[in-house]
């Protein structure tokens, strides 16, 4: 169900993400804080870069409900710490999960959520964003290093995703959590070549 409160606190940017379980959510979410004080995002994948939505929230959920059974839950293993160098954002690349992660976007990105976004979807973990250009090596350094000290496993099951909403307060709401493969009926596997755009209605 969506979400009922804080109606009046809610912004026009909608995002389908896969949030990250412990223990490596809990140290994403430290060396974001760390680089970025204040930020209090919760540690994600991004499957649908924040967007404007062209329909009612609740026609989209119900879109991302019937898209989600198409996909089996499947891992996802975090690379190396890297910079986008236009945007100057600090992530952490996808060693494994970026093909289903890519799979994912193709088909949600369509109807009410369909949006040409400003960069070519790359699937990565943000670290750091909305830093000043003297800080980037810095920052850079010190999530390498923080991410070299870290002993537990750098992998995490997307077993769902959840597509929020942004507040007024630059926080986000949880609208609507969509399972993944919750309808064993669908046919996983009915992919072309990797391209599950032949399934949009």
């Amino acid at each position: 169900m969506l979400a009922d409160s804080g109606c009046t606190d809610r912004a026009d940017l909608f995002a389908l993400v896969g949030y990250i379980p412990e223990p490596l959510a809990h140290f994403l979410n430290c060396l974001r804080r760390e680089l970025v004080p204040g930020c209090f995002l919760r540690a994600h994948v991004t499957v649908l870069p924040p967007r404007p939505c062209s329909t009612s929230p609740e026609t989209a959920c119900h879109q991302i409900q019937t898209a989600s059974k198409w996909f089996q839950p499947f891992q996802v293993e975090l690379g190396s710490v890297e910079l986008f160098p236009v945007s100057d954002v600090i992530y952490l690349s996808i060693a494994k999960g970026e093909k289903e992660l890519r799979q994912m976007h193709a088909l949600m990105n369509c109807g009410g959520l369909r949006y040409q976004e400003p960069y070519p979807f790359h699937p990565h973990i943000t670290v750091a964003q909305n830093l000043k250009p003297d800080q980037l090596d810095e920052f850079v350094r010190v999530a390498r290093q923080r991410w070299a000290d870290f002993s537990s496993p750098r992998t995490f099951d997307v077993n769902a995703i959840t597509f929020v909403q942004s507040t007024k307060r630059k926080t986000w709401l949880d609208l609507e959590h969509c399972p993944l493969g919750a309808d064993d009926s669908f046919t996983h596997h009915a992919f072309t070549d990797g391209d599950p755009r032949i399934l949009r209605p």
